[in-house]
Formats: structure tokens, C-alpha cells, sequence
């Protein structure tokens, strides 16, 4: 029997609900994979503040660390609007990315056949859709230094961020989306803005070198980002992997989130390195989607990003692919039966609660 630790952080509004139904999901991972699950909650985000004073307690932190996977909910909430902004519940998550190391961000925009029709796009040019977006996670302009805000002689403020990148940190995600690439259909897209911006240019360069000296066999392109906006909403299939740094990652990602329908169906994966002495890597997986606010706390929330977060923890953190793949195979079974929630009803749905929609994925997985 397997046994694994993992830390799950709800945080605020919907993704305490998500959670919760993750939950059980994680239940009938245990039973159908004679696993074993040592599980510990902790607070971060709004409810850390109210907490600890913190959006990201320095213990949570510590069990982060020591966990094989983290499962991360969502963060932020009106009632904290207002707070000093190293204390905004987005800083928690923020923290865990740059203090665990979690340079790869893994995010899938896959269409469900049954969901083709809730696109903003026509349905042929969506349908089959499967892309897998690479977004550099812990550098660029998000921590670039100098950063801040300050007063000017002549009493203007000025706002700085930095857009930095070195050798190294580009190297180790490009490794990443190439060794992916081979996994898939051999197809590389690296987008940065090299027309315009030094980092790009060495971006560019960087990405070059490694795929003709490392990945020969995997056929490697080169896109603006601006270009690769337009390309996504143009003819979206024409990619397999995209690569590219923090700040066009977290954009163009959201972009292609909506390509599915809905932020309620996507997940992700955020990685670190493999650790040379025990081939362990510290990863945290989360929904694409926010808080959501305007709906927390009243059963509404579709909760299969989460649950596929947790399917893909399966797969890349505690190497259970074949379960993962049951999982989400159980997931497009529940789809094509009709079954929705209301972000993603549609004629002749069954509309369902959080808790509803779970039940009858836990049916059929059974």
C-alpha cells in the first residue's frame, strides 16, 4: 500500500466548497487505489489573516515543504479588499509559489466534447481542443527588483516593476515543456515579445540552444505574444505546448481558459524541481478559477477544476497515472450524461448543486 502526505488549503469563498467535495474524491482515490492519505488542513489567503495576521502563516509554510502535493483552493474576498497589500490574501499564494520553488505552472485547456457548445468560440474551431500552456511561475516581472512605488521631485508617483530573467531560470522551464512536448505530439510554441524586450531576445535565444542541443525530435517554434492572443482565438488547434515567462503565461492562460467555456473546468499544476537525492519534487495543484465571491457559501460552485487538480496531482506527484486517468475519465462520462453545474448548463442539462454534481461522479466511478 502507497502512502502519501498532502496539505490541503481551501482558503476563501468557493474554494472551501470545491475543496470539500475534492475531498471525498480524494476518499475514493484511497479505496480504489489502495492508498493511503495522511491528510492535514491549514488556513491560507483571507481566512489566514483573520487567522494568523497572515495571508501565509510561516508554519503552513513549513507543511507545504514536507508534503508530497499541496491542493490549493482559491484566495481573496471583498471583506479583505482594503488590507495593506503584503497582506492581501493573493500574497499567500504568491509566497507558497516563490518560497517552494515552484517555477513550472502546468496549465491544460482541454474542450469536453459535451461542453464544445459553451465556448465563445464556433464549435469547429474548439472541438478536440488540447492545449497544455507552460508558464514560468517564480521570475519575470511579478519579483523583478526594483519594484515599488515612489514620489518624484515634482510630487508625481511613479510605479516600478522589473522584468528580469537569467540563463538558468529560463533553461529549467524550457526543459520542462519540452520533455512534455515529447510526451504529446512533439510540437513546441515559445512565446515572448523578443521584437521589443531584451528578456524576450534572451528568452528566445535560451529556448533556441536547449531544443536543437537537447530535444532534436521535438519541433520547435517561436511566437509573439501579442500574435500568440490573436493565434488562440483565430485557430486554436494549431498548438500542442506553448511556453513562455510569468507575466504572458498568466495572461495568455486565461485566454485560452475561456476557449473551454468555462474557468470552472480548468486545472492546474504548479512544479519544482526533482530532488536529485530522493526524486521527489514539491508541487502545488489548483483550480484556474478565483473565489468567486458572488456565489461562495451557496452550493453553486462546479468543483471539477479542483477535482482535476487533484487528478493531476495523481499523475505528476504521486505517479498514479492510471488512476488519474479514470478520474478524468469519469469526468467526461458525467459530462456526456448531462449533468452540470450552472456555469456550464446549457439546454437539456441537468442542472446540480456542488454536492449533487460529486454525487453522481462518485456513481459513476464506482
Amino acid at each position: 500500500m502507497s502512502a502519501y502526505s498532502l496539505l490541503i488549503l481551501p482558503g476563501d469563498g468557493i474554494g472551501q466548497e470545491c475543496m470539500r467535495e475534492t475531498r471525498r474524491i480524494v476518499d475514493w482515490a484511497a479505496k480504489a487505489g489502495g492508498l493511503t492519505f495522511t491528510i492535514t488542513e491549514d488556513d491560507v489567503g483571507g481566512t489566514a489573516y483573520d487567522r494568523y495576521g497572515t495571508p501565509l502563516a510561516d508554519h503552513t509554510l513549513a507543511l507545504a515543504k514536507k508534503a508530497d502535493a499541496v491542493l490549493f483552493g482559491a484566495v481573496g474576498g471583498t471583506q479583505w479588499d482594503d488590507l495593506p497589500f503584503d497582506k492581501k490574501p493573493e500574497r499567500g499564494l504568491l509566497r507558497l509559489r516563490k518560497d517552494m520553488e515552484l517555477f513550472a505552472n502546468l496549465r491544460p485547456a482541454t474542450v469536453f466534447a459535451p461542453l464544445a457548445a459553451a465556448s465563445s468560440l464556433k464549435q469547429e474551431l474548439v472541438a478536440g481542443l488540447d492545449i497544455l500552456i507552460v508558464r514560468e511561475l517564480t521570475g519575470g516581472v511579478y519579483f523583478g527588483e526594483p519594484r515599488g512605488i515612489e514620489t518624484l521631485p515634482d510630487g508625481q508617483e511613479r510605479g516600478v516593476n522589473t522584468q528580469v530573467y537569467t540563463t538558468s531560470e529560463i533553461e529549467r522551464v524550457a526543459r520542462v515543456a519540452f520533455d512534455l512536448a515529447r510526451l504529446r505530439g512533439k510540437r513546441l510554441c515559445s512565446v515572448e515579445k523578443a521584437n521589443v524586450m531584451e528578456s524576450g531576445l534572451l528568452w528566445r535565444k535560451v529556448v533556441t540552444r536547449i531544443g536543437a542541443a537537447e530535444y532534436p525530435d521535438v519541433a520547435l517554434s517561436h511566437m509573439y505574444a501579442d500574435n500568440c492572443a490573436m493565434q488562440l482565438v483565430r485557430a486554436p488547434k494549431q498548438f500542442d505546448v506553448i511556453v513562455t515567462d510569468n507575466l504572458f503565461g498568466d495572461l495568455l492562460s486565461d485566454c485560452a481558459a475561456m476557449l473551454t467555456g468555462s474557468l470552472g473546468m480548468l486545472p492546474s499544476a504548479s512544479l519544482g524541481a526533482v530532488d536529485a537525492k530522493t526524486g521527489k519534487r514539491l508541487a502545488l495543484y489548483e483550480p484556474v478559477h478565483g473565489s468567486a465571491p458572488d456565489i461562495a457559501g451557496q452550493n453553486k460552485a462546479n468543483p471539477l477544476a479542483t477535482i482535476m487538480s487533484f487528478a493531476m496531482c495523481l499523475r505528476y506527484s504521486l505517479h498514479q497515472a492510471a488512476l488519474a486517468e479514470r478520474l478524468e475519465t469519469g469526468v467526461l462520462r458525467l459530462l456526456e450524461a448531462g449533468y452540470r453545474t450552472g456555469d456550464i448548463m446549457s439546454e437539456g442539462g441537468k442542472l446540480c448543486s456542488t454536492t449533487q454534481l460529486t454525487d453522481e461522479l462518485l456513481k459513476i466511478l464506482a
